[in-house]
């Protein structure tokens, strides 16, 4: 590869993980605000099916971009993608500490409760969702990989859409828990948050598959790559 075409690979390397830790940050700051995603009224296990956290929305966007670079950039450069998330998610929670311990002025248009409110939580969901999310991440790109080595290459719906939906039912698991566990969100809550949440994940992989086609047909293209190739950025 000549060296503007890998400086090219790196600089868009970079910009997929800058969206990558923007999704997941976010999504630990916005969390507490539930909405309904499909305008039918079904309840399961006493709760309403299609309830859901809007923090889940730019989730599924971390899912789509590390199975595009492990398609690309290969498994180590999406491990490394996953840390740096770590890193930035645990950064953010410092710096939230920091802002709720400055007090606020009397004139300030949101006062000290109403901050300590709104993301005193965020801290609980940040170091709930870094264990579902490490756990879940890693297992994504494992198996991602394994069907990956197993078709050669081929059949990239089935790598996509079968890495995303076991690793991301475990990540709903995992988090919809440790969430319950520390009393952000209701017991009775269970059930119902994770056949919603896992139901709207399985949806946006399947849809997000033709962006998945779609971005490596662009990288293979423009880069000039084989099937089962990989962009060596070392």
């Amino acid at each position: 590869m000549q060296l503007k075409d890998k400086l090219l690979a790196q600089r868009i390397y970079l910009f997929l993980g800058a969206l990558f830790i923007t999704s997941l940050v976010v999504s630990n700051l916005i969390f507490q605000k539930f909405f309904y995603w499909y305008p039918l009224d079904i309840e399961v296990f006493g709760s309403k099916l299609f309830e859901i956290s809007v923090g889940i929305l730019p989730y599924p966007i971390t899912f789509l971009i590390t199975d595009l670079i492990s398609e690309i950039y290969g498994k180590k450069r999406a491990n490394d993608i996953v840390i740096a998330g770590i890193f930035a998610s645990l950064f953010s929670v410092g710096i939230i500490l920091i802002a709720d311990c400055v007090p606020a002025l009397s004139n300030s248009p949101i006062d000290d409760k109403t901050f300590t409110n709104v993301f005193s939580k965020t801290i609980i969901a940040v170091g709930s969702s870094m264990f579902a999310y490490l756990f879940a991440q890693f297992i994504d790109i494992r198996i991602y990989h394994f069907w990956k080595e197993l078709t050669k290459g081929k059949h990239l719906w089935l790598r996509n859409n079968f890495s995303t939906w076991v690793s991301q039912f475990l990540d709903t698991l995992a988090i919809i828990t440790l969430l319950c566990y520390f009393d952000v969100l209701p017991w009775s809550s269970f059930k119902g948050l994770l056949i919603s949440g896992f139901l709207f994940k399985v949806l946006v992989a399947f849809f997000d598959t033709p962006f998945l086609y779609l971005g490596v047909y662009i990288f293979r293209k423009r880069f000039k790559l084989k099937v089962n190739e990989e962009i060596d950025l070392a």
